[in-house]
């Protein structure tokens, strides 16, 4: 019998990415009021993406308008996962 996991990912064309800084440090890095929404998100967001969100609606000056487009497009995330795993609802 062969050792499957010494070829494993071998053969991918894809190229490697590494990560720029610790995912931590991005994480502690957000402003406190974000990262408490992000501490009870339903889905894992990155600090990344969650941060760009917030800079665009200006959750800095308004964090309740920046928590209404965060959770709509959580909502919106979480309904096309419903359709993907056949679990939505029908009207």
């Amino acid at each position: 019998m062969t050792d499957r996991r010494k070829n494993r990912n071998l053969r991918s064309q894809i190229k490697r990415r590494r990560r720029a800084g610790s995912p931590m440090e991005a994480y502690d890095a957000l402003p406190a009021d974000l990262r408490k929404w992000l501490a009870a998100a339903c889905l894992p967001w990155s600090p990344a993406s969650a941060l760009r969100v917030w800079d665009i609606v200006g959750g800095s000056h308004d964090p309740e308008e920046a928590y209404s487009r965060l959770n709509a497009i959580e909502q919106t995330m979480l309904q096309r996962d419903a359709r993907v795993w056949g679990t939505a609802q029908r009207p």
